[in-house]
């Protein structure tokens, strides 16, 4: 039961737009006609060119590269969707930016990731719609509801359909402690054990494997992450998977893929077999061609949270 009688739109940025085009298929609907662009001196400038008074608004955009860019693309479309009397609009970011920026590490240090929120809900966001937040407590930084999909259902889906359930030559490895929690859900899902990469990181994007909590000797292993961005501590793990703990062979997916840096050619030397994505963030225009990386769609479960979000029935159920 459809209580607010609204109409549903759905809205993209520059950033995604492959994506919510997908989201809108799942849907049965068309992408709402709008454009982001940039004035001479690089402002930020949107047009929306269809009515949007008292319409339930969903607009598609991750914050990835180039993350500020994309970031006042989501605000300033944020804006104008309210500006224009939209009954509810509802920020859907499949890759959040800064999420990384999350506490102070040291002195001084700013907590971006708040900062974001603060921009976000100040713009005039009613709730934000994201997908594997890289710390969960994020969400707590936001004064407006926020959904936080889970993103590991998909790769579940895939490696059962792969090595099958409950395979006792399959181990999911988690990179670093700090994934334990997420890799131990993910390993309970497939019925395998898991073991545990113990690493120190130095600095920024750099780490340096010390040992393999776990015996994944003779094992196909599945490495677990949230991000690879340089892919530097991905490669390290799997290294370290193979030569110190003896596996037969390494796999790894991750939600999103930033793959920046010398990423590509590092995972393309890496000793990973295949490296599986979620669309959260498009390839890297930029980027040589990758045998190893495979995409997996979102837009199914983006689209069936929007109907529900929309139709304003419970989504707890699409967190298992």
């Amino acid at each position: 039961m459809i209580s607010h009688g609204k109409e549903i739109k759905v809205f993209s940025g520059n950033s995604n737009i492959a994506l919510a085009r997908d989201i809108c298929s799942e849907l049965y609907m068309g992408l709402g006609n709008a454009a982001a662009s940039q004035f001479a001196d690089g402002e930020c400038s949107i047009s929306v060119y269809e009515p949007v008074r008292g319409k339930d608004v969903f607009i598609v955009q991750s914050t990835c590269n180039h993350v500020n860019d994309n970031l006042m693309e989501l605000l300033i479309m944020i804006d104008a969707m309210r500006r224009a009397s939209a009954g509810r609009v509802t920020a859907v970011i499949p890759y959040f930016g800064y999420a990384r920026q999350d506490r102070k590490a040291k002195s001084r240090d700013p907590i971006s990731a708040k900062l974001v929120a603060n921009l976000i809900t100040a713009a005039g966001a009613d709730r934000v719609l994201t997908m594997d937040l890289h710390a969960a407590q994020i969400q707590g930084f936001f004064d407006i509801p926020v959904d936080n999909l889970a993103g590991a259902n998909l790769f579940v889906k895939y490696f059962v359909k792969k090595f099958g359930k409950g395979n006792e030559d399959v181990m999911v490895v988690s990179p670093d402690v700090g994934s334990t929690a997420r890799a131990r859900a993910f390993s309970m899902k497939l019925g395998v054990n898991m073991a545990i990469v113990d690493k120190r990181r130095e600095r920024a994007n750099q780490s340096e494997v010390m040992n393999i909590i776990g015996n994944v000797e003779g094992k196909t292993c599945i490495l677990l992450d949230d991000i690879v961005d340089t892919a530097g501590s991905l490669c390290g793990a799997a290294k370290a998977i193979k030569e110190i703990g003896g596996a037969k062979e390494v796999y790894a997916c991750a939600t999103h893929g930033v793959l920046s840096a010398d990423s590509i050619s590092r995972i393309d030397e890496s000793c990973i077999q295949e490296l599986l994505l979620l669309d959260t963030i498009p390839y890297p225009k930029d980027k040589p061609a990758c045998s190893k990386i495979q995409y997996l769609t979102t837009a199914p479960v983006f689209a069936e949270a929007i109907r529900r979000i929309y139709e304003e029935v419970s989504i707890s159920n699409m967190f298992d």
